[in-house]
């Protein structure tokens, strides 16, 4: 590596129950895209979900278990390092997290609710949460909209905003924080039955997508930072027919320029691309993702990539800039991948 150049890792969460590793770090090849595994650490159990601090100094965790905990790693040149105990989330089956006015927010998908754990001025995790903020609902789905399931919280673009994403219920709930305690300032209802699991934000901090889990498609949102209000005014299929079997739609992710979505589906095993259109998306087709039942995607400097967890492995693909068409350039093997991020 020359002098003075920035070293490119990726930190790859995976589910120790299904003989993954736990956390893994890989260096990234910034020409090529290709990912080598150097090593990694296995004391949290199923580290499914993974968020970086905005100076990449500390990596955060959750632990998807019955229990659920959050646990947080100091970023070293060779690995991370445990910053402390895991804190319990008084959440069962934390699936998401995020940071976010000083807390780390974890989005708990058996309990269907959102807690914010507070962080000290040197990133770490204080000992106990500040608040729980539990969803109430159900939906039409016999089997998995019997109670709410929180999926997914994120920061929106201006920071102000929390929101998070509710299978259970489907719903997306607009919060922010009073006194460390997640307060609801607004839920907006999408389709019933269709089960949202993600949301990305487009570059241009107006629109949002969510991607649907129970029918796979996206809906298309309008979204208002200064009110906190999202607004559907669109769902587009992610598949150009009707499924062969199983289809679950779960990762989504904007290009950085605002032109196109991929998302994955699960049982179908692809990719689909759309291109943005003002208030709405066109599918432009859909290529295999790699492996077997992508559970997340995230891109990087001009390459997309897929956790496939079934199938053990994280695949990279180069994207075509005119059609936004991925093309797969290789895969590392990896058991039970489910999130790739980037540092």
């Amino acid at each position: 590596m020359a002098a003075g150049s920035r070293r490119h890792r990726a930190f790859i969460g995976s589910f120790t129950a299904a003989g993954g590793p736990g956390i893994a770090v890989a260096d990234v090849d910034p020409g090529t895209g290709a990912l080598t595994v150097t090593g990694g650490l296995g004391q949290l159990p199923d580290p499914s979900y993974l968020a970086l601090s905005p100076d990449g100094g500390m990596l955060y965790a959750v632990s998807e278990t019955a229990e659920g905990a959050v646990a947080a790693f100091r970023v070293g040149r060779d690995k991370p390092e445990p910053a402390g105990p895991p804190v319990p989330v008084e959440g069962s089956g934390p699936t998401h997290l995020a940071v976010y006015d000083g807390h780390v927010l974890t989005a708990n998908y058996g309990s269907g609710s959102v807690t914010a754990v507070p962080l000290r001025p040197d990133g770490t995790l204080a000992a106990r949460p500040s608040g729980v903020l539990r969803h109430i609902g159900a939906g039409p789905h016999d089997r998995r909209q019997r109670g709410p399931h929180a999926h997914q919280v994120q920061a929106d673009p201006t920071g102000r905003w929390a929101v998070s994403i509710d299978l259970g219920t489907d719903s997306v709930r607009v919060c922010e924080l009073d006194a460390g305690v997640p307060v609801l300032h607004r839920e907006v209802a999408l389709r019933p039955g269709s089960g949202p699991r993600h949301l990305v934000f487009h570059p241009d901090g107006e629109h949002a997508y969510v991607v649907n889990e129970l029918t796979p498609t996206v809906t298309v949102c309008r979204w208002d930072a200064g009110s906190g209000n999202l607004k559907p005014v669109a769902e587009v299929a992610l598949l150009p027919g009707a499924p062969a079997g199983d289809a679950y739609a779960s990762g989504i992710v904007v290009s950085p320029d605002g032109r196109f979505v991929w998302a994955a589906t699960r049982g179908e095993d692809v990719l689909s691309v759309l291109a943005v259109q003002d208030d709405t998306l066109r599918l432009v087709g859909t290529v295999p993702c790699g492996g077997h039942w992508p559970r997340a995607l995230a891109h990087h400097e001009g390459f997309l990539y897929v956790a496939n967890e079934r199938s053990g492995d994280v695949s990279w693909f180069a994207v075509d800039e005119a059609a936004g068409l991925p093309r797969r350039d290789g895969s590392v093997e990896l058991a039970a991948a489910s999130c790739v991020v980037f540092g």
